[in-house]
């Protein structure tokens, strides 16, 4: 298993697949690079794709201290370091959406697009989940909050129609201090004041079902950084990528490649 190192001497396990240019995929919370497995491969004819463990999970190194979406950024950087790539396409989800806007605002010169996807700004500006679906999502029933999360990631008659494995419900053998560091490194994220200093050209997609982390958070973002485009995915849930690949896939590699009108 490859590792670069980082600030902190902390180990960040990697995966690099594919040839092209250098698109760096950035997974949920809690969540390994198999994040990306089922759509992984869209990329892979025109990109090299380059995935993560976050600290705290997977291979990388797990220390027990305070983790921040700032530091994951500096994170991927040290992987692009290790690599010896200087400027890539960052492709952020989730909380991946959330680090992917410090890797752009604190290393703009290491971005040259960026795409975020089901993400938030974070902070006092950012539109919070209802207190219904938080509320379940505390419950100490893990397998409770399992069939939540999977509701809030796809549609019911995708389920049925796909009943798993599914990769983006966490990592399971990821410790319990790790999992709290991660939780409160995306709740702390606030990137408000700085989107206006993102200088890639950026876009912005989200389901419009979206109850995990609100349909409302993608146009404050879009509004937020300089020349963004916005794009809803009708009928979309969290995991919008995979359940609905056919459509999110195209739209990224369009964009990534200049072909979107911007």
């Amino acid at each position: 298993m490859p590792y670069a190192t980082a600030i902190d001497g902390t180990r960040v396990a990697h995966q690099v697949r594919g040839a092209g240019t250098p698109l760096v995929l950035l997974a949920g919370q809690a969540n390994t690079h198999r994040w990306w497995d089922a759509v992984r491969d869209d990329f892979h004819a025109a990109r090299r794709t380059v995935t993560l463990d976050y600290r705290g999970t997977g291979d990388s190194d797990k220390p027990d201290r305070p983790y921040g979406t700032e530091e994951f950024a500096d994170d991927v950087v040290a992987v692009l370091d290790h690599l010896g790539i200087e400027r890539a396409d960052i492709y952020g989800t989730s909380m991946g959406g959330r680090v992917a806007q410090w890797v752009a605002v604190r290393h703009p010169d290491r971005v040259r697009r960026l795409v975020l996807g089901c993400t938030s700004p974070g902070g006092p500006h950012g539109v919070e989940r209802d207190a219904a679906v938080g509320a379940a999502l505390a419950r100490p029933d893990r397998a409770a909050v399992e069939r939540t999360l999977l509701d809030l990631m796809y549609t019911p008659g995708w389920l049925a129609a796909h009943p798993g494995p599914h990769a983006v419900l966490g990592d399971p053998a990821m410790p319990a201090h790790a999992r709290r560091r991660h939780r409160v490194a995306s709740s702390r994220h606030d990137a408000w004041d700085a989107l206006p200093r993102i200088a890639a050209p950026t876009l912005v997609v989200h389901g419009t079902e979206d109850r995990f982390n609100p349909t409302a958070n993608a146009p404050l973002l879009a509004g937020r950084i300089p020349g963004a485009r916005l794009h809803l995915i009708p009928g979309a849930r969290h995991a919008y990528f995979e359940e609905f690949r056919a459509v999110a896939s195209p739209l990224v590699l369009d964009f990534l490649a200049g072909r979107s009108g911007d």
